[in-house]
């Protein structure tokens, strides 16, 4: 390679230009709607694909596949699924309030439900996207090659409604994301007109025609006062609550019945019964009996059936609080601008400016309309005009026809009055002949016209067409020249469409103060079962009473403990880990519950000790053995503490506890309880417990046993001083012939491969 092909760039320089152009491309090309149609690119390419496939209202539908490869193919070269899912969503009438794809087949639901592959559904255009696609073959808007240069299509489309009011939309661009909520469409309309007719209005007094969104959902906006300031900042947090009515449900209880959701999940239904369901069953709501849907095509009926004398005002607080019956829509109208030179700029409008670009856009529409009307009327003008002047001299206009000798001779007589070469009946004839000044236009229309057109009938016709032709001539200069004639046309056809489009207000808008919901515990005894794996789960005390017996020796730890307390555990570590009693998941016998370390910040390598209920601490005493051989007790108020995970021992490096016993203060005093130690080597020890001392938590401890190099601690447990045997490994051990301190301050040899302990 020759040196002068080499291009040496600044390497950060090439990444920011790149990135800044991809950035840009996202954004204008991708993610963000035009403010004039309110289309995104791709959704603009799917409707422009549809009419060029002819689906308009009136035909029968086509297979989504086929649209999807059409716009692919042809006008936006990315993924099928990308272009399949924004063909989805422009069917969905809980998303938009003026859908505009007619669907068939199964396109999703509000629950969740995905759409059907796209061979298997069909799509046509909506009347409401004949209204964004009308008028394309005027030349109302400018065409662009596509990616390949081998087809056309339409920068923005002659959009004559305010789509991206009507509909809104949402999009994730780099650096800024758009999410503009839908409005009631006879609403967005009449805040149009009333702009047109005071371009001054305030949006204060435009919220008199559109006082906030309509969600196609219903619902009901709880900051109405809010409204005013996010429509003139363009961005803001709108409250949404689902709607609810209360019945008589069986055996004395109420049934609330929620009949509107969120918009916030709209397409997503499931998820707000499946939560619901979940805070019953985990006993949150004590007040809930029962959950169920029983939406239908009728409408959405969720139905949460609230025990016998509950506080209905107060769950419903509850409710709001913890699940998606109360949700935050982030209003932000952010949308491509178009700028003299071809490049959309992103910019966050207020609702007048969204107003004032649609009122500029459809100006720049109408006006080249009607200038297209004009020029087509004026032309048609010029035709009726010849052929009219032509009946009156029709004998001549005959006896040049049959005089000349070429269709081009006749012509140039017709329009120049040249008579050369023409054989005329009289002189007469011939000079009237050179009179003659049709215009060629008119000339080609007289040639071609059939002998029909001198009837009677079809000569007044004509007369007709011709006042008709001036009086539209003059109708459409008239609009021309005064900018509030063609506002008269603008509103006219608005407010055709509002009767189109005509529909009552959905979403509610009131004020509302939220209100703190009381909490009221029902304290409880549950059983949490840990199995030798360490999966945990609670179960009910009346369900954990008919559990058998043999059922209940799977498990390494069943513990006996209050809903609303804490489960406190005891690592290897020297860790002391809490987890809330509402975390642990209520399950039946055979259900397997949740493994212990996703709901502690136990790591994989840790493991448990000594599980006991977090109010049990503080009326115990604990005993601490390490690997090393220190020991030591610490009183159970020392671990009171509000932290998920606290150090519940001092170690050194290399370290660990083998074992955490639970003991009481009268244990201690008393001497009924005996320490017990083993080490790796089969060494053994007892001793009462009275003689081990009493730490902080931050304390090591004091050596328990001195140990032969190499040697650590195996095992360590408390028993009873009478106790005939101990458990170890799953070996019944003999308690009586572990020497205690005084006998064996070293510890004795012990044989530990058959099932008694003996010593050498």
């Amino acid at each position: 390679m020759s040196q002068e092909n080499i291009i040496q760039l600044d390497f950060s320089e090439e990444m920011k230009t790149s990135y800044r152009d991809y950035a840009m491309s996202v954004i204008v090309s991708r993610a963000l709607p035009d403010v004039r149609d309110g289309l995104k690119p791709v959704q603009r390419r799917i409707l422009y694909a549809m009419k060029e496939l002819g689906l308009t209202p009136d035909k029968p539908h086509r297979k989504s596949a086929r649209i999807v490869g059409d716009t692919m193919g042809k006008y936006h070269p990315h993924g099928d699924s990308s272009i399949y899912d924004a063909l989805v969503h422009m069917t969905e009438e809980y998303s938009l309030n003026a859908p505009l794809v007619d669907g068939h087949g199964n396109f999703g639901s509000i629950d969740g439900d995905g759409a059907a592959a796209m061979r298997y559904t069909e799509a046509r255009l909506s009347s409401t996207a004949v209204a964004l696609l009308d008028n394309l073959d005027k030349g109302l808007v400018d065409f662009v090659p596509n990616f390949d240069d081998s087809e056309k299509e339409p920068v923005v489309l002659p959009a004559t409604l305010p789509n991206l009011l009507i509909n809104g939309t949402t999009g994730i661009a780099v650096g800024m994301a758009t999410n503009i909520p839908p409005h009631n469409p006879a609403e967005v309309i009449d805040a149009v007109i009333a702009y047109m007719d005071r371009p001054g209005i305030s949006i204060y007094k435009l919220m008199d025609y559109m006082p906030g969104p309509d969600f196609p959902t219903g619902g009901i906006i709880i900051n109405a006062s809010d409204m005013q300031e996010i429509y003139e900042r363009g961005e803001g947090r709108i409250r949404l609550r689902a709607k609810t009515e209360l019945e008589k449900g069986e055996a004395g209880r109420t049934n609330i019945v929620i009949t509107e959701i969120p918009y916030t999940i709209s397409g997503n239904k499931m998820k707000l019964v499946e939560n619901l369901a979940s805070l019953a069953k985990e006993k949150v709501f004590d007040e809930i009996y029962d959950v169920r849907d029983e939406s239908s095509k009728e409408g959405i009926r969720i139905v949460i059936e609230v025990k016998k004398g509950r506080d209905i005002d107060n769950l419903l607080n509850g409710l709001y609080k913890k699940t998606q019956m109360e949700d935050t829509y982030g209003v932000n109208l952010l949308a491509i601008k178009p700028s003299e030179e071809g490049n959309g700029q992103p910019k966050v409008f207020n609702l007048k400016t969204l107003i004032e670009e649609f009122v500029l856009f459809q100006e720049e529409l109408y006006t080249k309309e009607y200038r297209f009307l004009l020029q087509k009327a004026g032309k048609r003008l010029e035709i009726v005009q010849g052929l009219m002047k032509a009946t009156d001299v029709i004998d001549l206009i005959i006896e040049i026809l049959r005089g000349s000798t070429s269709v081009r001779q006749a012509k140039t007589c017709l329009i120049e009055g040249v008579t050369d070469g023409i054989k005329f009946k009289s002189a007469a004839s011939e000079k009237e002949a050179k009179t003659l000044n049709f215009t060629e236009n008119q000339a080609e229309a007289i040639l071609s016209m059939q002998l029909s057109k001198l009837i009677g009938l079809e000569i007044l016709k004509l007369h007709e067409e011709n006042e008709t032709l001036l009086k539209n001539i003059a109708e459409y200069e008239k609009i021309l020249s005064d900018v509030k004639e063609l506002y008269k046309v603008i509103k006219s056809r608005l407010r055709s469409l509002k009767k189109q489009l005509l529909a009552p207000r959905r979403t509610e808008l009131t004020d509302t103060v939220a209100k703190a919901y009381v909490e009221k515990v029902v304290v409880e005894d549950l059983f949490v079962c840990i199995d030798r794996f360490g999966y945990i789960k609670a179960i009910d005390a009346a369900a954990f009473g008919r559990v058998a017996e043999e059922t209940k020796k799977e498990f390494s730890c069943i513990l006996k403990i209050k809903n609303t307390d804490k489960l406190c555990i005891f690592t290897n570590e020297g860790n002391m880990h809490q987890v809330k009693m509402d975390k642990i998941p209520r399950c039946k016998m055979k259900d397997k519950g949740t493994l212990i370390h996703s709901l502690s910040k136990m790591d994989n390598q840790e493991e448990a000790l000594l599980y006991v209920a977090f109010e049990n601490l503080f009326e115990s005493m604990l005993m601490f053995t390490t690997k090393s051989g220190y020991i030591k007790l610490v009183s159970g108020a020392e671990f009171e503490t509000g932290r998920q995970m606290i150090a519940a021992t001092k170690l050194d490096s290399g370290d660990t506890v083998v074992g955490v016993s639970m003991l009481t203060a009268g244990d201690v005093l008393s001497g009924t309880k005996k320490v017990i130690l083993l080490t790796e080597k089969g060494l053994s020890l007892g001793f009462p417990v009275a003689e081990v001392s009493e730490f902080k938590k931050t304390s090591r401890g004091v050596k328990a046993i001195t140990l032969e190099k190499g040697d650590t601690v195996a095992f360590a447990t408390l028993v009873h001083p009478a106790a005939e045997t101990f458990e170890y490994q799953g070996k019944t051990l003999n308690a009586r012939r572990v020497r205690n301190r005084k006998r064996a301050a070293k510890g004795q040899k012990a044989n530990l491969q058959q099932n008694t302990l003996t010593f050498e």
